[in-house]
């Protein structure tokens, strides 16, 4: 399928005022990429050896719909794609990223949907995936506010059968990334942080090494709709 980018400016109304959200983090995230590149930010990896890892332990089809939200310029869609992944969507708020990773493709690009989307700023996916992966996004929305939205984004992209692999800083990880406040979270935190409609499949710790060699704690977890849930119409 040819890539695309979305490119709506979507602007949120509340209590009467306008929030340009996202202009706003379209220009920052596009300036951290073309201040830092790809490879100087700091949840740079050459691989991503925990997406893989949880993905193969979970025994994830390689025809499955795979969404990556946040995802910058990092090469897990690459490593998808060696491994057949045949339906891929990328999603970031950053041209900048979302160029660097079309560059770096190649030909492979027209396999891969790359959409320029800010997951909370009133976003509406099309459809509906069975795996959604968001390493370094979920620590960022520290105003519960902005946890419901993802929240609510994230069950409107998410099969009833589906799982998301959720990745943010560690409780005892950094208090700031990029110049913004984050929160850090322990597994249980977490799962409850996403909501409590979702239950744990599994969890990891993960020491990540940046490119100046600090180490930074992630935890890691894997969700599904709680088994109680009921299947949403038109589910499958």
């Amino acid at each position: 399928m040819p890539g695309r980018h979305g490119w709506p400016g979507a602007v949120l109304r509340e209590n009467g005022r306008v929030h340009e959200r996202w202009d706003d983090d379209r220009r920052l995230w596009d300036a951290v990429y073309e201040r830092a590149g790809a490879a100087g930010v700091s949840w740079y990896q050459p691989e991503a050896v925990v997406s893989l890892e949880l993905i193969d332990r979970l025994a994830i089809p390689p025809d499955t719909a795979t969404i990556d939200v946040g995802a910058g310029a990092s090469a897990l869609v690459d490593q998808l794609l060696r491994r057949g992944f045949s339906d891929l969507t990328v999603v970031d708020v950053s041209a900048s990223a979302l160029d660097t990773v079309r560059q770096r493709l190649g030909e492979d690009a027209h396999a891969v949907h790359l959409v320029r989307e800010n997951v909370i700023s009133g976003w509406n996916p099309s459809r509906r995936y069975g795996l959604w992966h968001d390493r370094a996004v979920f620590h960022f929305f520290v105003d519960e506010v902005d946890r419901i939205r993802y929240r609510n984004v994230l069950r409107s992209a998410l099969r009833d059968d589906g799982v998301a692999i959720v990745a943010t800083f560690a409780a005892d990880g950094p208090g700031r990334c990029s110049g913004l406040a984050v929160a850090g979270y322990g597994p249980d935190a977490l799962v409850a942080a996403l909501g409590d409609d979702l239950e744990m499949v599994m969890s990891r710790r993960e020491e990540h090494r940046t490119p100046s060699g600090a180490v930074q704690p992630f935890t890691w977890v894997v969700v599904r709709l709680s088994r109680g849930h009921a299947p949403r119409e038109g589910s499958r």
